[in-house]
């Protein structure tokens, strides 16, 4: 499907389609397509605790952007077009399956919270686990049984999805393992994007140090989002330093003043 260029359309002006957390959906300019809007806010223990982070919209962005067209080139499906700003994406619209996909490499977090496994243990193998998206249930964890006496998902979209997430997440281990970052876990959405008569499961939402636990190989310095729900601080500076070493932000960019700039 071929995306021709289009006049941009100022937020103000675009009806708005959803609303979450962390992004904000509105009509696109094709049939078919989204734009999803990254915001500043951060948030945790499902929005229990918010704050504003000023640039971290633009870094998420960048960063999604960078390794979502990096899945797009080795063949893995997304809903990701192109960047059309700091801020913006053009997506493919597609009906979001309600579960979030959670691949663990290692302990740490809930996992190890539950089970009593001391985090920063590596696991025997990729643990995958399936999280029905309901805030007001606070995201239960559920069994493939749920999920296929419940609709969510047919037994073949588990196996689709379950090969989709063990894909995605060999492809991020060594990307991050190339720039010293250990890939402790990562959270998944996926979607059904229908094409004529044809319907395919992608992988959508974002892929950032907002949905993965990125931990520093020499130091084990946490370059995500636990440093917010930890208040540990220095979260515009860890994902700074992703985006860094991934080679999307030059040497003292600052992505609070205007954004960073791509690295050709």
């Amino acid at each position: 499907m071929d995306f021709p260029k289009t006049r941009y359309i100022p937020m103000n002006r675009r009806r708005r389609i959803y609303e979450g957390k962390a992004k904000v959906l509105f009509e696109g300019p094709e049939p078919g397509t989204l734009v999803q809007h990254f915001k500043d806010d951060a948030t945790a223990f499902n929005a229990k605790k918010h704050e504003i982070i000023d640039g971290k919209g633009v870094l998420n962005n960048r960063i999604s952007e960078y390794i979502f067209t990096q899945l797009n080139s080795i063949g893995v499906p997304t809903h990701f077009i192109k960047r059309l700003n700091m801020r913006e994406q053009l997506i493919r619209e597609v009906e979001i399956i309600p579960l979030e996909v959670v691949v663990r490499n290692v302990a740490a977090g809930s996992l190890s919270q539950k089970l009593g496994i001391e985090e920063g243990t590596q696991l025997p193998r990729s643990i995958i686990e399936f999280y029905y998206k309901n805030d007001k249930l606070n995201d239960p964890m559920v069994s493939e049984e749920h999920i296929t006496a419940f609709g969510w998902a047919t037994p073949q979209e588990i196996d689709d999805i379950m090969a989709l997430a063990i894909r995605v997440n060999d492809f991020l281990t060594g990307l991050f393992l190339g720039v010293g970052i250990r890939l402790v876990d990562f959270k998944m959405e996926c979607g059904r994007l229908y094409e004529g008569e044809m319907m395919r499961i992608v992988v959508a939402d974002e892929i950032s140090p907002d949905s993965c636990r990125l931990w520093d190989i020499k130091s084990s310095d946490k370059m995500d989002k636990d440093r917010f729900r930890r208040d540990m601080g220095g979260l515009i500076e860890a994902y700074s330093e992703v985006a860094r070493r991934l080679g999307i932000l030059t040497e003292g960019d600052n992505p609070k003043a205007g954004g960073p700039k791509l690295v050709s």
